[in-house]
């Protein structure tokens, strides 16, 4: 149900104001990430545990370029209440993808253990936590993270690493630094409990080339989306607050703003196949733009009991961008929502298709803009409202499944009408995407 987004969206913004007041402006840029440099260590999670007297034990350090502070190499090792402080510099491929300046790292099937400690990186290509590599495990509980360069997200796995973090304070800064990160090989993620915050351009507060589970946590993004999946990759939310304030774009792919993005960016760091996204519980906020967006890649969005609060009525946007080859990059969607009211236009243009299934008593209240083809599936007790004039190529529905609420709904050129019953086909998706794997896009929002 849509709520009074203005009221909300001023409670949140006059609160992030007193929240970062004490902070000194440098330059215009710099000057909106030490507005959210806020002393962390001083606020629960979002868990309401308390991390105010975490990292009080020993003290490692290092400040050299390119290594770390803490590293576990294929051996299994323990910290307790430990504090981390890494500066230093690293640059590309070799720190994004396999971990060099990370400020704790395990590889090589190491079982590292954190808990109560606190991590803060102050250099490029410095990310907080990073586990690398198949068979190995990073396992991290209680613990506040803090980063503020380029490149340095907050806990992060490639290479088919695995990572379980529980009640963390994750504040991030720099562009290309995403809270929860992955990138080339991707892994797993399990993440529950605690808050996980990014202000950098294009920082999603969940960057995903991996499999990420996130439950009963905070998410929040202050210049970019709250979620992009990348390529056969997926980001499943479990009663999670996930806000994105997308008020600038980290290329120039696309003039779009979103909460949530789909995609693939053709460069390599996530295998092409289908990007899934599901949300069950929580709520979803889209401070600026629209709330999801999908290009270049097939997709499946999965909804259940999800509340929404929209800054626009661009509900679903499935169209082509700067990314893939021009005239076969368009997005692939199936959107399964179940028990679920949402609202707003759906837009598919003309190189891009979707599947919407409407399930256990789901609502949907709006328009479709469709130059492409598009299928509706409404089971019995779920509901189609129209806002607006609309077309389908397909429509399967029982007699009273939709309201035309005065407008008019044309399925395959033909005009419905109100009060029968219609049988349609779903569509058969695929992405041209995998006959054109080897083009490479200049850029891609998680990276510079």
């Amino acid at each position: 149900m849509k709520k009074h987004k203005s009221l909300l969206i001023l409670i949140l913004t006059l609160a992030l104001a007193f929240a970062l007041c004490s902070c000194q402006s440098k330059s215009q840029e710099t000057e909106e990430q030490t507005e959210t440099n806020q002393s962390t260590s001083e606020i629960e999670t979002s868990s309401g545990t308390d991390l105010s007297n975490v990292g009080t034990g020993s003290v490692y350090t290092d400040a050299s370029d390119s290594s770390h502070a803490v590293i576990a190499d294929g051996e299994t090792i323990a910290y307790e209440n430990i504090s981390v402080n890494k500066t230093g510099d690293a640059s590309g491929d070799e720190a994004d993808f396999y971990g060099t300046n990370a400020a704790v790292f395990a590889t090589n099937g190491a079982n590292l253990t954190l808990t109560n400690s606190k991590i803060v990186t102050a250099g490029s290509h410095a990310n907080a936590v990073f586990s690398y590599g198949e068979g190995t495990a990073l396992t991290i509980s209680n613990s506040v993270i803090e980063t503020s360069e380029n490149n340095s997200g907050g806990i992060m796995v490639t290479g088919g690493g695995t990572l379980n973090a529980s009640n963390l304070l994750v504040t991030t800064q720099g562009g290309s630094s995403a809270a929860i990160r992955s990138d080339r090989g991707g892994g797993t993620m399990i993440v529950t409990g605690g808050s996980y915050s990014s202000f950098g351009s294009g920082s999603p507060a969940i960057y995903s080339t991996a499999d990420v589970t996130v439950s009963d946590a905070t998410l929040y993004s202050g210049v970019s989306q709250a979620v992009v999946v990348e390529g056969k990759n997926s980001v499943t939310l479990v009663n999670v607050n996930a806000t994105g304030n997308n008020t600038k774009k980290n290329s120039k792919n696309s003039d779009q703003y979103q909460a949530v993005m789909i995609y693939q960016s053709m460069s390599g760091d996530a295998s092409v196949g289908k990007g899934v996204f599901t949300m069950t519980g929580g709520s979803l906020t889209s401070l600026n733009g629209g709330m999801f967006y999908v290009n270049n890649t097939v997709a499946e969005i999965n909804l259940s009991g999800v509340e929404f609060v929209y800054a626009t009525d661009d509900f679903l946007r499935i169209e082509a961008a700067g990314w893939g080859t021009s005239g076969s990059n368009g997005g692939h969607v199936t959107l399964n929502a179940s028990s679920q009211e949402f609202e707003g236009v759906i837009t598919v243009d003309s190189i891009s298709d979707l599947n919407l299934y409407l399930k256990d008593g789901s609502v949907f209240t709006g328009s479709i803009d469709n130059e492409g083809e598009t299928y509706i599936e409404i089971e019995d007790g779920s509901k189609w409202v129209l806002t607006g004039d609309s077309e389908v190529t397909g429509l399967t529905c029982s007699a009273d499944a939709i309201d035309l609420n005065g407008y008019t709904l044309t399925v395959n050129g033909n005009i419905y009408a109100e009060g029968t019953e219609s049988m349609g086909t779903a569509i058969v998706q695929s992405s041209a995407a995998e006959s054109h794997s080897t083009v490479q896009a200049p850029s891609k929002p998680g990276k510079h």
